[in-house]
C-alpha cells in the first residue's frame, strides 16, 4: 500500500529513516522502531539499530519491549469496561471498594520523618485516579517527602513481592500530596485502578486484562511475564550514560519481566509494536476492533476528552519528561491535546497520547484518523527530545 493512498507522502515519510539512523549512529539509542498508521492502514514502518548490543540482536518489528506507562491506557480501558457494566460511577469514592482509602490525610507541612497532615476534604474518586488528580505520588519521582515515604515503606508496584492488595494498603496508609481533585500529580493511581479491577470483577487483575482486553483485541504478545520462547526477541534495557552512550540496565535473561511478579497496571506490560497498533486502532474505531467491541463509542469519547479545568500547566505540572504541558490536558487514561500553538508542537486538538519510562511513545489523532507508535528502550524518557522530533517528521508528511 502506497502512503499516498491514505493521504501521506512517501517522500516525506522517508525523512524518518535517516533521523532514526542518526540517533543510533550518534549512540543516543541502541535501536528503535517507528510505525505510522492512517485510516486503518500501516503507512510506514522502520526499525534500525540493535535490541540487544551484547547479543547483536537487531531491533525488529517483532521485538518485545517494556512499555511501562503505556500499560496505563489498557488498564483504564479495563476499568471503563466495568464502568459500562454499571458497577460504579466516576465520582464514586474508591473507598466503597477499598476501605483502607477512607478518611485519607493530606500532607500540609513538616518533614518526611514527621509529616504534618490535615484531613482530606473528600474521598478519592475513580475520576481522580483516571486523571492523576488523586493526590497520590510515585516513589521514583524523588521530588517530595511523600515520594521518599513511598520508597521507605515499599510502595512499589514494579518489583514488590507483595500482592496488589498489600501494596495498595501501604499506599493508603501514607498522606496524600494534595487534596483530591486539586492538582495533577503523576502517580501510582493506575496501579490502584488495577487493584480496583480485581476487587470489582472478582478475579485477578492480570487475568481480567488478558482475557477481557488483550486477547479480544488480538494483543497476544502483550504480557506481564516474558516466556522463555519470547526471550530471543526481548530487548535489553539501557540508560543514558555519562558519555551520552547507552549503558546496560537489564540484559533480558535476568529481567524481572521473566519472573512471576506483581501485575502492575501502571507499568507492568511488555509488547510488540504491531500489538500496540491494534490498541491504537481500537481507540480510533471508538471501542471496536475487527468486529469485537469492548467499549461504547460514547465511553471512548468521554475517555479522550479533557477532564481538567484547564491544561496540565495550570494544574501544577508545567513540565513532565521532555515536554511542556502548557496546552495539554488529561482525559481518562491519556493526555489530551488542547491547543498545539500553546503546546508549541505539531498536533491536533483532541489527539490523545502517552509514553513509557524507557522512551516509548504513542499518539492517536482521531481528526486525522492517524496513530504513531515509537519503540525503543532507554531510561529516562527525558534523555532526548525524540517524541517531539518524531511528531514533526510524521505530521509534515500529511498531504491531504
Amino acid at each position: 500500500m502506497q502512503p499516498e493512498a491514505v493521504g501521506l507522502s512517501s517522500v516525506r515519510l522517508a525523512k524518518i529513516g535517516p533521523w532514526m539512523e542518526k540517533l543510533v549512529a550518534d549512540q543516543k539509542l541502541a535501536g528503535l522502531s517507528v510505525a505510522v498508521m492512517r485510516r486503518g492502514e500501516l503507512a510506514y514502518f522502520a526499525a534500525t539499530g540493535l535490541a540487544d548490543i551484547a547479543r547483536t540482536t537487531p531491533f525488529a518489528r517483532d521485538t518485545l519491549v517494556r512499555i511501562y506507562s503505556m500499560t496505563k491506557p489498557l488498564t483504564s480501558t479495563a476499568i471503563m469496561m466495568l464502568y459500562e457494566d454499571g458497577r460504579f460511577q466516576l465520582d464514586d469514592s474508591i473507598a466503597t471498594f477499598l476501605p483502607t482509602f477512607a478518611n485519607m490525610r493530606v500532607m500540609s507541612g513538616g518533614s518526611r520523618a514527621k509529616p504534618e497532615t490535615v484531613p482530606a476534604n473528600r474521598d478519592i474518586t475513580f475520576r481522580d485516579l483516571l486523571t492523576h488528580t488523586s493526590g497520590l505520588s510515585y516513589g521514583f519521582m524523588d521530588a517530595t517527602p511523600i515520594d521518599a515515604l513511598y520508597r521507605e515503606t515499599g510502595v512499589d508496584f514494579q518489583q514488590s513481592d507483595l500482592s496488589l492488595a498489600e501494596v495498595a494498603d501501604k499506599a493508603a496508609a501514607l498522606p496524600l500530596l494534595a487534596q483530591p481533585g486539586t492538582a495533577w500529580n503523576y502517580s501510582i493511581a493506575t496501579d490502584i485502578l488495577g487493584r480496583l479491577v480485581e476487587v470489582i470483577a472478582g478475579q485477578p487483575f492480570d487475568r481480567f486484562l488478558t482475557e477481557r482486553v488483550l486477547i479480544p483485541l488480538g494483543m497476544t504478545e502483550t504480557v506481564f511475564q516474558v516466556t522463555p520462547d519470547m526471550l530471543p526477541r526481548f530487548a535489553a534495557l539501557y540508560a543514558r550514560g555519562p558519555e551520552r552512550t547507552p549503558v546496560l540496565m537489564d540484559d533480558g535473561p535476568t529481567s524481572i519481566f521473566l519472573k512471576s511478579r506483581l501485575p502492575s497496571g501502571g507499568g507492568g506490560l511488555v509488547s510488540t509494536i504491531d500489538d500496540y497498533l491494534k490498541f491504537c486502532r481500537f481507540i480510533l474505531n471508538k471501542g471496536e476492533l475487527n468486529g469485537v467491541r469492548l467499549l461504547g463509542r460514547k465511553t471512548v469519547e468521554l475517555m479522550t476528552a479533557n477532564h481538567l479545568p484547564g491544561d496540565l500547566a495550570a494544574m501544577g505540572q508545567a513540565r513532565f519528561a521532555e515536554s511542556s504541558y502548557a496546552g495539554i490536558g488529561f482525559g481518562l487514561g491519556f493526555s489530551v491535546m488542547l491547543d498545539p500553538a500553546v503546546a508549541q508542537i505539531l498536533g491536533t486538538p483532541g489527539e490523545v497520547a502517552w509514553g513509557g519510562a524507557a522512551s516509548t511513545a504513542f499518539w492517536i489523532d482521531p481528526r486525522e484518523d492517524m496513530a504513531v507508535v515509537l519503540f525503543t528502550q532507554l531510561l529516562p524518557s527525558s534523555s532526548w527530545p525524540i517524541r517531539r522530533e518524531l511528531r514533526v517528521l510524521t505530521y509534515q508528511a500529511v498531504i491531504d
